[in-house]
């Protein structure tokens, strides 16, 4: 069996990481470049790089920070934000990114996954879902979830993975900043449909948490952003606490 991933993530605008609840009332957390190198050397397995600013002002990924935080790293680094074709990617995979996030641009054109696959393999392509439960559904948003799509979120999953995104990103918006923990049924709903990892995200607040996600969810990594910005827990606690619990994880710093 495949160990578990533990990713913190950046949410970064304005060149700050920012972090709020159901991506709203947004507080600053610190300098992305000094958090990822923290980051890195507590265990983290990878680490998610955002920027929630560039598609709603309708401009590329902060290049030169993804550069710096590339620089400080030596673990995987996905970017997402403001991606809208193929060049992006490629832009963004030679500032140092290993795999590319992309959300808004793949829902406006799905050929982007089949092209960005063909083009830099699937391993390197990531695709963002943030979903909104409807009843005994969820709905697919854009836009920092201000923009219904009306897209069924498992039927979009199945359709991204078939497509050739190597992964998927995939944040339960009800659940985003609550530290209440995450929305397993979703996770679990689509492990469920699609053969390809999943990354929760939205939710944690204790590693048991993440260790519903993993397990209950089926996810294959569980992504985290205010419990480890505010020091609640470091990344090595929650490593601990995941393998007190049973679930397999690599070794920690």
């Amino acid at each position: 069996m495949l160990a578990k991933r533990v990713i913190p993530c950046l949410d970064v605008a304005g060149g700050r990481v920012v972090k709020g609840i159901h991506f709203k009332v947004l507080r600053d957390q610190g300098d992305p470049v000094e958090l990822a190198a923290l980051y890195a050397r507590d265990g983290a397995d990878e680490l998610v790089f955002l920027d929630i600013d560039a598609t709603l002002e309708g401009r590329a990924t902060l290049a030169h920070l993804v550069r710096r935080v590339a620089r400080e790293i030596f673990i995987p680094l996905t970017v997402g934000g403001g991606v809208r074709e193929a060049s992006d990617i490629r832009d963004l995979l030679r500032s140092g990114a290993d795999k590319v996030s992309i959300q808004t641009a793949a829902v406006n054109n799905p050929d982007l996954i089949n092209d960005s696959a063909r083009l830099f393999g699937s391993q390197c392509v990531v695709v963002a879902i943030d979903a909104v439960r409807d009843g005994d559904r969820w709905r697919v948003f854009t836009h920092g979830a201000r923009v219904a799509t009306g897209l069924d979120a498992v039927e979009w999953a199945r359709e991204v993975a078939a497509r050739g995104a190597g992964e998927l990103l995939l944040t339960s918006v009800d659940a985003d900043g609550t530290k209440a923990g995450y929305d397993v049924s979703l996770t679990r709903a689509i492990a469920d449909t699609v053969g390809i990892p999943i990354i929760a995200s939205g939710g944690a607040g204790h590693p048991r948490d993440l260790a519903a996600v993993l397990t209950e969810g089926r996810a294959d990594a569980a992504l985290a952003a205010s419990i480890f910005h505010t020091g609640t827990w470091t990344i090595k606690q929650v490593k601990e606490e995941l393998a007190q619990a049973g679930v397999e994880v690599r070794p920690w710093a």
